[in-house]
């Protein structure tokens, strides 16, 4: 069995598990003082970690700076928000911002040294207008970003659907449970995350076991994730393969190319190269179907970040 859209992930269920991580561990001097936690560092220590951490709950007055001084004591760490470059501000905007650190280690210090309180995590922050705020530290535990409900099954990329818009905190885990409450025949569940800093994107995908399933699912067309503070109306539609041959001529009449559309109408369902597409859809009843097209993939690439 092989995975089509992680390539460093595999298949039995044993080797993907749900972390409930985010706890302090032992050996803490105190709140926001110097890293004293486990001794033992291992260079071969596995990450278990995105090196991209969300900080919530800011004071309105902390700028950059500040932020920086806050989390430098864990190791080089960049401060980003949402448009920072666009809008020149020293101050995040909405009262939260993002640490990029250069090592994963720093994370998992950092995640070490919180305090823990109805199972999340925090750390105090000091602006010119208030001292030892706590704020919320909300880290990506890269476990949670493959879940496989029913391990007995073969991944079927064309069973798999494609969800748009999934709130960042949402685990692979929980995104499985929703669908499966919807639709039934949830066999796996993945969050698409960047290459780099394999931090969430905002978009999952989930496979069925069935095709009555996969057909409710791309039918119904939106779904609501409701789980805890998340309550959002996502877009759902059948997740699109780049590699795949025309399912009608097999090739022969586009030089074996592969084929640049797929129907989501569910009396389709198949892939097409130019050629058979307008064969197909010239015919009475296909005419107003509409191709899916493959958006280009995501490349790892070089950010020109300066670590502080």
């Amino acid at each position: 069995m092989a995975i089509w859209f992680n390539d460093n992930i595999g298949f039995n269920g044993d080797d993907i598990s749900v972390s409930n991580d985010h706890r302090p561990g032992n050996g803490v001097a105190g709140m926001n003082g110097a890293f004293t936690g486990s001794s033992d560092y291992r260079p071969d220590r596995p990450e278990r970690y995105s090196r991209k951490v969300f900080v919530g709950g800011l004071p309105p007055d902390i700028d950059e700076e500040e932020i920086t001084a806050s989390f430098r004591r864990f190791g080089p760490v960049v401060v980003d928000w949402p448009h920072k470059a666009e809008s020149k501000s020293y101050f995040p905007p909405k009262g939260y911002c993002f640490l990029l650190f250069q090592d994963e280690m720093s994370v998992q210090n950092l995640i070490e040294s919180c305090l823990s309180e109805d199972s999340k995590i925090y750390w105090c922050v000091t602006s010119p207008t208030m001292k030892d705020k706590p704020v919320q530290i909300r880290p990506w535990s890269l476990s949670d970003s493959d879940f496989v409900m029913d391990d007995s099954q073969t991944l079927d990329p064309r069973r798999t659907i494609f969800v748009g818009g999934v709130p960042r905190p949402l685990r692979a885990y929980e995104l499985a449970v929703i669908i499966d409450r919807l639709y039934g025949g949830v066999c796996y569940a993945g969050i698409d995350t960047d290459p780099e800093l394999k931090y969430p994107k905002g978009a999952g995908r989930v496979a069925f076991s069935n095709q009555k399933s996969y057909i409710a699912a791309i039918s119904a067309r939106f779904v609501q994730l409701q789980l805890g503070d998340i309550d959002k109306r996502v877009e759902v539609k059948p997740y699109v393969l780049d590699d795949q041959l025309c399912d009608e001529c097999g090739g022969e009449r586009c030089n074996q190319k592969f084929a640049p559309f797929f129907c989501a109408n569910v009396t389709c369902l198949q892939y097409y190269c130019e050629q058979c597409w307008a064969t197909i859809h010239s015919r009475a009843g296909r005419e107003f179907h509409k191709p899916l097209i493959k958006e280009g993939a995501d490349r790892p690439r070089a950010v020109p970040f300066r670590w502080c």
